[in-house]
């Protein structure tokens, strides 16, 4: 959720496909976006979409430039962890 200039509060829920490791997930916060980097509960297991639902929300978007799936570099993958870590 956030609150706008005036006040006014917007809440925005994702159902995401399947559990998400909150302990080994990250979020970064700007003005204009929120970019979370989420690791599933399962690793090996692919999703065929981000969501529960057939339809994804105009709003929500993959940054397939960040993608990385289980097979992926481990260097890499910690660096962007540490690039998601909150100061």
């Amino acid at each position: 959720s956030c609150k706008n200039a005036d006040g006014v509060e917007f809440y925005n829920e994702i159902n995401l496909y399947a559990r998400v490791n909150s302990k080994d997930s990250r979020e970064k916060r700007s003005d204009r976006s929120i970019t979370c980097f989420m690791r599933k509960w399962k690793e090996k297991v692919a999703w065929p979409r981000i969501t529960k639902e057939n339809i994804k929300p105009a709003w929500l978007s993959v940054d397939f430039d960040n993608w990385r799936d289980w097979e992926g570099d481990e260097e890499v993958e910690r660096a962007m962890v540490e690039q998601y870590a909150e100061v």
